[in-house]
Parts: C-alpha cells; sequence; structure tokens
C-alpha cells in the first residue's frame, strides 16, 4: 500500500471484488508489525479483555482501556486503518451516551473509527454516531458483549427465524449508515447471502469465504493463544506456532542463564584499556 487507508477505499474493494484485510492489534509493536505487513484495517478489539486481560469475556474492558490501547496502535499503524471497539455499556443506554463515548474514542486515540456490536437494535445509535462524523463498523451474528443472554458462544443463522433476524440486522445497520458490518459465527449461506445483498463490506468471522474480508484475533493467527491446538475455534487458521516459539526461546534464555553463558562477551560492555597511574 502507498497511502493511508480511507473508508472510501474498503468500498471502492466491495465494488470491485476485493477482499479486504482485517487484524486485530492491542499495542504499538504488534500494530507496526502488521501494518508493515500490508493489512487494510486494524481493529482494536474488546477481544484485548480474553487475550491481553485474561478474563473470561469481552464484558469486564472499559472505555478507559480501549482508548489506552486504541492510542498505543495508532501511533504504530502508518497505513492501515484503525478501527476500536465499543466496549460493553458504552453505548447501550442510548444515542447520547454512546455519542459521547464514541466522541471520546476518536478525541483520545487519533483512530479512523469505531465498531459496535448490534443490529436493528442499534441503528438509532448508529445513526446519531454517523450524523455526528464518525465512521462506524457495526457487528451482527454472534456479538460476544451479549454471550450471556444467547448462552455461549453459539452460530447464528442455523434456523430459519435466526437467518431471518441476522438479515435484518445487517440491513438495518447499512440503512443506519454504517460503513461495513462484521459478520461472526454465522452459516457461511447466511453470510453469503447478506454479502450479496448488502452495498457495504462484510467482514467474516466464522462466517465463510464469501464475506468482502476476513478478520482473524491476532494472537489466535500467530498461535499465541493456545499450547494445545484443539483449543482453537474451527474458524481459526494457525499461521504460526507462536505459543511453542516463546516457551522454547524463554527455555533456552532460562538454560543459558543457569549455565552462565549468558551474557556472553557479545552482550557485555567493557571499559577498554586503561592507565594505571604509578
Amino acid at each position: 500500500m502507498s497511502s493511508q487507508v480511507r473508508v472510501t477505499d474498503l468500498l471502492r474493494k466491495k465494488d470491485q471484488n476485493e477482499k479486504i484485510v482485517v487484524v486485530t492489534a492491542y499495542d504499538y509493536t504488534f500494530a507496526r508489525l502488521v501494518d508493515v505487513a500490508g493489512v487494510d484495517v486494524i481493529l482494536v478489539g474488546d477481544s484485548l479483555g480474553t487475550v491481553i486481560q485474561g478474563c473470561a469475556t469481552t464484558l469486564p474492558v472499559t472505555l478507559e482501556e480501549m482508548i489506552y490501547h486504541t492510542r498505543a496502535v495508532v501511533r504504530g499503524a502508518k497505513q492501515a486503518l484503525v478501527i476500536a471497539d465499543m466496549p460493553f455499556m458504552s453505548y447501550q443506554l442510548g444515542p447520547k451516551e454512546a455519542l459521547a463515548a464514541a466522541g471520546r474514542v476518536m478525541k483520545e486515540t487519533g483512530a479512523a473509527g469505531v465498531k459496535l456490536e448490534g443490529g436493528e437494535s442499534a441503528a438509532q445509535t448508529i445513526r446519531a454516531i454517523v450524523q455526528a462524523g464518525i465512521p462506524v463498523m457495526a457487528h451482527a451474528g454472534l456479538q460476544p458483549q451479549s454471550v450471556h443472554q444467547l448462552g455461549g458462544y453459539r452460530v447464528q443463522g442455523r434456523s430459519e427465524d435466526d437467518a431471518v433476524q441476522v438479515l435484518r440486522d445487517a440491513v438495518a445497520v447499512e440503512e443506519a449508515g454504517a460503513f461495513s458490518v462484521v459478520l461472526e459465527g454465522v452459516t457461511a449461506e447466511l453470510a453469503a447471502g447478506i454479502t450479496e445483498r448488502l452495498s457495504i463490506p462484510t467482514i467474516g468471522i466464522g462466517a465463510g469465504a464469501a464475506c468482502s474480508g476476513q478478520v482473524l484475533v491476532l494472537y489466535d493467527l500467530l498461535g499465541l493463544t493456545h499450547l494445545e491446538p484443539e483449543k482453537y475455534p474451527k474458524f481459526v487458521r494457525r499461521y504460526a506456532e507462536g505459543a511453542k516459539g516463546v516457551v522454547d526461546a524463554v527455555r533456552r534464555f532460562g538454560d543459558d542463564v543457569r549455565k552462565g553463558v549468558f551474557p556472553a562477551a557479545e552482550q557485555t560492555y567493557f571499559a577498554g584499556p586503561r592507565r594505571v597511574n604509578s
């Protein structure tokens, strides 16, 4: 990429059937690396609650924490579009409160937009934020902030009624002004139909290959989340075995320290020759 990615670039990619690449990042170092790798969008996801903070769900993540992490990511991203998740209860209280929270994210981080979960129920809120000039990425299907209401992390859209509701949610957020919508944990057939129906890009995660683009949590992509492969969700493809690599590297460091072979001369500062006064 030769210039900074904009929201309009994603809409163009949708029109030209060019796939959109999205990954999550939560700090400056990883943001810089994935930016150099050429991703289109860096999502500062509230998934940091599970992969960074070790929480069971994303619900404990606060607005202040999202602002902190997004600010760091923006410093590392020179070309990718940076979108920040709106955490639980930062937008559910209504459009006025949601707009205030989204405004804080934009003013205090330098992000290019925000993402929030919800379909028809969030349409009024999305419309208010968009009308204030803030780009919104929506999120339909499996919504992690509603995990308790959904009865767990379950694939959505398998029944006819569920499929109709996910479609209605996707249409509603487009009509409200969202520039894209994440489709999480829905059947491939449903995601394909929604992608064909909408004029805005769909970003899939566990939603099949027909979406306009794909997103993965960076820690999953790098194989950092678990040491046991069977613990990863079905939709994750690991492009590295990072957890094993980290454990191996730290073990070798520990062995070298215990054997007294680290630091060696190459990692040591010396004063050099000194004149000794007689």
